[in-house]
């Protein structure tokens, strides 16, 4: 049920895959589903919920990703949108961060059962984290607001450096809570098989000075 349920999906996102990218995905869910019955990692549930809402969601805004580069996700949690798009971007390379021991445990696990090389998983607060080298991308799903986003990887925000995040509710308030002087947005709106909210991406960049 699940791989036709993903096949069926990537499809619907127009993307191409593999039998092997297929098989890891699967084996990323069906681990997920396990370790949620006793750590609680995710609210949803429902296997096909999981494909729509976390294997999709992820991988809605792999156009916007490097094939080759590094990226950073703050706040990865059980491994989202990390996992996913390091799957289908083998030749990328991700730092999968989050401050939840219990999460970062479930994440190490999901790199060796799906047999990634490409990803690394540190236990910090992105407040303490430093990196070894500049990411070509920062990503979440996970902050309350772009502020805080921006705010919080200010530290290692090198020039080049994309922010990406997705949001399911983006006011205007918040859109005028990053100084335009100081900041390049750019705003798209995501169609993902599965779900009926409406979600928004949103890429930061440093405006030029």
């Amino acid at each position: 049920m699940l791989t036709s349920m993903l096949q069926a999906g990537l499809a619907g996102l127009n993307l191409s895959f593999d039998d092997r990218q297929i098989k890891q995905l699967k084996d990323y869910l069906e681990l997920l589903i396990k370790w949620n019955k006793s750590f609680n990692l995710t609210a949803i549930t429902d296997p096909q919920k999981m494909v729509a809402y976390h294997v999709l969601d992820s991988l809605s805004i792999i156009s916007e990703m490097p094939q080759q580069g590094s990226c950073l996700d703050v706040g990865t949690g059980a491994g989202l949108p990390g996992i996913p798009l390091a799957i289908m971007l083998p030749e990328s390379y991700w730092v999968l961060l989050d401050s939840n021991g219990k999460k970062t445990r479930f994440v190490q696990q999901a790199i060796a059962s799906c047999g990634l090389s490409n990803v690394k998983v540190v236990h910090s607060r992105i407040q303490d984290y430093h990196a070894d080298s500049s990411f070509d991308v920062i990503v979440s799903r996970a902050y309350s607001s772009l502020l805080d986003f921006v705010s919080s990887v200010d530290a290692i925000w090198q020039g080049n450096t994309r922010l990406i995040t997705m949001k399911t509710e983006l006011s205007e308030n918040e859109l005028q809570s990053l100084d335009s002087t100081l900041f390049k947005l750019q705003i798209n709106q995501l169609q993902i098989p599965g779900i009926a909210e409406k979600r928004s991406l949103v890429t930061i960049q440093r405006q030029e000075i």
